[in-house]
């Protein structure tokens, strides 16, 4: 499956930015989405999950101030941010992986065979 990130940006720290990622086949009961985030030096982190029922988990570094939905109709996956900080600067991925993946916690990504090539979220201080 082909995943394309788009929603990135530059802003201040504050602000808030939706994350998009569209998925050109039908991902409806087929995976596990996820978001991840890698910043320069640091390992891959996982954000959050969805899975085909609506059901979401979130690492705790951004609970309380993302947001990860799906558009099942559009095969679309987004991540609202909101209060971003200037630690959330990281290029970051969509991925799409087994359903049972969205039954453990947010990690770094392994298993998750499907990624989107990344979009930069920058957040100045």
């Amino acid at each position: 499956v082909q995943l394309v990130e788009s929603g990135g940006g530059s802003v201040q720290a504050g602000g808030s930015l939706r994350l998009s990622c569209a998925a050109f086949r039908d991902t409806y009961g087929r995976y596990c989405m996820g978001w991840f985030r890698q910043a320069p030096g640091k390992e891959r982190e996982g954000i959050a999950h969805i899975a085909n029922d609506g059901s979401t988990s979130y690492a705790d570094s951004v609970k309380g101030r993302f947001t990860i939905s799906q558009d099942n109709a559009k095969n679309t996956v987004y991540l609202q941010m909101n209060s971003l900080k200037p630690e959330d600067t990281a290029m970051y991925y969509c991925a799409a992986g087994p359903p049972p993946l969205c039954t453990v916690v947010v990690g770094r990504g392994l298993g998750f065979g499907y990624w989107g090539q990344g979009t930069q979220v920058t957040v100045s201080s």
